[in-house]
């Protein structure tokens, strides 16, 4: 039985936009916000957030070209304005610039409830995300584990997804445990995407629905469980690639835009 984050949202859950609730309210009992951004500024707050540079084929066979927030032409991939943050993915020329971005990168945190108000790009070839990476890369990837809080691509509008990848399950292997499900208005209003991370579980929401569950084997073993170090939260718009171009790219489409309320962080203290 899926279970519902009581007062998360007040639309109807799974169905309607999810309103921005307090500050200082998390939906769960017992966690302290120990970190976030409300993006209500005009820039992007680098003390908070990193920059990721790369070119197009650095992950996944993606096309887009990642910059520090401006392109040669000086157009804008990471901006802050209205209350809002947008990731933009645009063409100039023959090639197409993103932005990627990494939340308190070099700390991270270590279990705790993780959130984010997001709107999704539209089109054919986008490949949105809201997911987490540890701080310390000892055996790489996928050992060294990957949690998704939410995918989604516009291949396949509206359906998001959540999944995680270690040594044992992952996508090259087919192994990747996920769950996939409908939100009609994912792409057109803002949804809740979260997380509860614990030793023994990680189970994720959208608009307070259970989405993904999650559970520690208690095996004691990396390969099965490697979520018990420090991760970052990541936000980003991929162009193409594996996932994001399976059924063709739509370049009519660009520009495209993902706009995220706000990214908060709680732990229990």
């Amino acid at each position: 039985m899926k279970r519902m984050l009581l007062a998360c949202c007040a639309a109807v859950i799974g169905l309607g936009a999810c309103t921005s609730p307090k500050i200082d309210s998390c939906p769960l009992e017992g966690y302290t916000l120990v970190w976030n951004d409300e993006f209500k500024g005009t820039t992007l707050d680098t003390a908070k957030w990193t920059y990721q540079e790369s070119p197009a084929g650095w992950v996944n066979n993606e096309l887009q070209t990642y910059v520090k927030g401006l392109t040669p032409e000086g157009a804008s991939t990471v901006e802050v304005g209205d209350g809002t943050l947008k990731i933009h993915a645009l063409k100039e020329g023959d090639k197409v610039y993103s932005g990627r971005i990494y939340g308190h990168r070099q700390t991270g945190f270590q279990y705790g409830y993780v959130e984010a108000r997001i709107k999704l790009p539209v089109g054919r070839g986008t490949w949105p995300a809201f997911w987490m990476m540890p701080v310390k890369h000892v055996k790489g990837w996928p050992a060294d584990g990957e949690i998704d809080i939410m995918e989604e691509v516009g291949a396949n509008p509206n359906y998001v997804s959540s999944s995680i990848h270690c040594k044992a399950y992952n996508h090259p292997m087919k192994t990747q445990k996920t769950h996939e499900m409908l939100c009609p208005t994912a792409e057109t209003d803002f949804h809740v995407y979260a997380m509860e991370w614990t030793p023994d579980y990680i189970r994720t929401y959208v608009d307070g629905e259970e989405q993904f569950y999650f559970e520690n084997d208690q095996a004691g073993n990396d390969d099965t469980w490697p979520y018990k170090t420090a991760f970052y939260p990541i936000l980003n718009v991929a162009w193409g690639g594996d996932w994001g171009g399976y059924k063709g790219i739509d370049w009519e489409g660009l520009p495209v835009t993902m706009e995220v309320d706000y990214v908060r962080v709680w732990q229990k203290r």
